[in-house]
Order: C-alpha cells, then structure tokens, then sequence
C-alpha cells in the first residue's frame, strides 16, 4: 500500500475518513462531523478504506469493525504494520457491547472503541479528544515532559525518544509506558494498566487481563531495547518501572 502524504499548503482542517457499510449510519456520522468542522471522506468496505488511506493519510479513521471484504479488524491490522500509518488515529465502531470484544479492539491497536448504537454527539467529541491527544501544543514548548535517565516522553506531544532518537511506538504502546512513568519504582498490578492504558473497566477475567497486558509489555520491551529489562515483572502481581541507582 502506497501513502500519499498531506499536499503542503492545505488548510488546517481535520480529515476524518469513515468506513461504514451501512449507508444511513455513514451519512449521519458524516453529517454531524462535517457539521463540526470536520473534513469527511467515507469508504463502504476494507479495500475501499485501504485505496483512501494510499490516496491520501487522513487525521482519523472511523471504522466499523464489520466489513464487507475485508473486515474492519484487518484494516486496523494493516495500517499498524505500514510505518507511515503505525500511528494513525483510528476510533473503532462495532456492534459488539462485551467488554472482551472492546479489549479485543484496543489490543488490535484502536485508540477508541464506540458501541452502536452510540449518540453521534458522542463521536465527535471522542474524534475531538482523540486528535487533542495527538496534537494538542504542536509548536508549543514547555508540555509535561517524564524523563528517566535517556528515556523521555513528552506527553503533550505525544513523543517518545531513548537519547533523543524518537521511538516508534502505538498510542496504546505510549500509554503503558506513560503509566509506568508516572509511578516509577511502583508496582501496578495488570489491572491498574488496564485502566490507565486502555481506559476500560477492569471487570474483565485475569485471563484477558494477563493475555492483554502482557502482549504490550513484550512489545514495548523489544522496543526500547535494552532499556526494557527496565520493565520489571512483579511475579503474581504486575509490573513496573525499575530504573538502576544512579540514572535520574
């Protein structure tokens, strides 16, 4: 798949892709952001969304985890294993209301999770928030920067770096490390990250728990390198953020 980058010059209006393929639930959503200020394209199926995003990459991508041709969950799939769209915004839609199913969601890698029916006031606001993560003090100094040792998180930029070579992580990915971060040298149990990373309820058996957790914790190892095995395992517990005596 191809990327296409945003033309220079464009105005700074948010580009929302909706990939819906039930026309009456695609038109409302794409009324109500249009309404807000949003600039909307919409696609009906998987290869559709895919031939959007090469296109041009948008600033989010609504999507319905139910699809024709290729399911919403493959969509996701893709754009997290292309570099250009490995963090792409994506506010997941599915008529699934367990909270298994909605995990299942955020370990796939979206930053959002909507349950039809869903009020589309709520959408939009969810897609402001979204983006307000992801963008909020571009071009502004001072955000709220974690350091430990070489490791540095701007969270306001939502940027990570190790010796200021930038990291390549998923917004999930930034969370849990985030988490870990703000309680260095403290152990959080699976089921706190759960909450701090993923924003859902714990409520959830340890099975999914452990089987969540621990994924994103391996994958976050491999990519800090060598300032992984700063990520302690709490045997029984959970884990935290252990940083040896000596580094700041």
């Amino acid at each position: 798949m191809t990327m296409k980058a945003k033309p220079k010059g464009t105005p700074a209006v948010p580009r929302v892709l909706v990939v819906e393929d039930e026309s009456d639930i695609a038109a409302l959503v794409a009324y109500q952001l249009t309404r807000d200020g949003f600039r909307v394209e919409t696609a009906r199926t998987g290869p559709e969304a895919l031939e959007a995003v090469g296109r041009e990459i948008p600033d989010l991508v609504v999507l319905d985890r139910m699809l024709p041709g290729l399911s919403g969950d493959e969509v996701l799939a893709r754009l997290r294993r292309e570099p250009a769209t490995a963090r792409l915004p994506v506010l997941m839609l599915t008529a699934k209301r367990e909270q298994e199913d909605r995990i299942e969601g955020f370990e796939l890698g979206a930053d959002d999770y909507l349950t039809k029916p869903f009020s589309p006031r709520e959408l939009v606001l969810r897609a402001r928030a979204i983006l307000r993560r992801m963008h909020e003090g571009a071009g502004i100094s001072g955000g709220r920067v974690l350091r430990a040792g070489p490791l540095r998180l701007d969270v306001d930029f939502h940027r990570s770096s190790i010796n200021d070579e930038d990291l390549d992580l998923t917004p999930t990915e930034f969370r849990l490390l985030q988490a870990l971060m703000e309680r260095r040298g403290r152990t959080q149990s699976r089921r706190q990250l759960l909450e701090k990373a993923w924003s859902v309820e714990a409520d959830v058996s340890d099975r999914i728990q452990t089987r969540t957790v621990d994924m994103h914790v391996r994958r976050l190892r491999a990519k800090l390198g060598d300032i992984g095995a700063w990520v302690q395992t709490v045997r029984g517990f959970g884990y935290r953020l252990k940083v040896p005596e000596g580094v700041e």
